[in-house]
C-alpha cells in the first residue's frame, strides 16, 4: 500500500514537499510516478522517476518547479514543488507499479490515469490560493 502525505494549502509562490511512502512492500524502485487530479479535470500524470532513480520526466507546465526524487532505503519517493501556482491546485497521487523496462515506463505513466482497474491511494490535497 501506498500512502500519500504532505499536502496542505500555501499561497501562491509557495513550497511543499509530497511523500508518498510504501506500506508492507518495496516498491518499483524502477518506475514511479506522481499523478494529480483538479477538480473538474482527467487524473493526469505529473513526474515520473525511472531507471532506479537515474531518469525523470515532467509534464511541460511544472518543469523547472517540480523535482521528484527516492530514496530506496526508505521506501518513499518524494515531490518537491516550489513556485506554485493556483493550477497546481489538485488531489495528488502516486503510484509505483510501473513496468521494469525504461522504453515502457513513460508509456505507463501516461496510460495509467484511464485504466479502470488501476488502484489508487487516498491522495494528498494540495490547494494554492493567489
Amino acid at each position: 500500500q501506498l500512502v500519500e502525505s504532505g499536502g496542505g494549502s500555501v499561497q501562491a509562490g509557495g513550497s511543499l514537499r509530497l511523500s508518498c511512502a510504501a506500506s508492507g512492500y518495496t516498491y518499483n524502485r524502477n518506475c514511479m510516478a506522481w499523478f494529480r487530479q483538479a477538480p473538474g479535470k482527467e487524473r493526469e500524470a505529473v513526474a515520473v522517476i525511472y531507471v532506479g532513480g537515474l531518469k525523470t520526466n515532467y509534464i511541460d507546465s511544472v518543469k523547472g518547479r517540480f523535482t521528484i526524487s527516492q530514496d530506496n532505503a526508505k521506501n518513499t519517493v518524494y515531490l518537491e514543488m516550489n513556485s506554485l501556482q493556483p493550477e497546481d491546485t489538485a488531489m495528488y497521487y502516486c503510484a509505483s507499479d510501473g513496468p521494469t523496462q525504461e522504453a515502457l515506463c513513460l508509456y505507463w505513466a501516461s496510460k495509467r490515469p484511464r485504466e479502470k482497474s488501476a488502484s489508487w491511494g487516498q491522495g494528498t490535497q494540495v490547494t494554492v490560493s493567489s
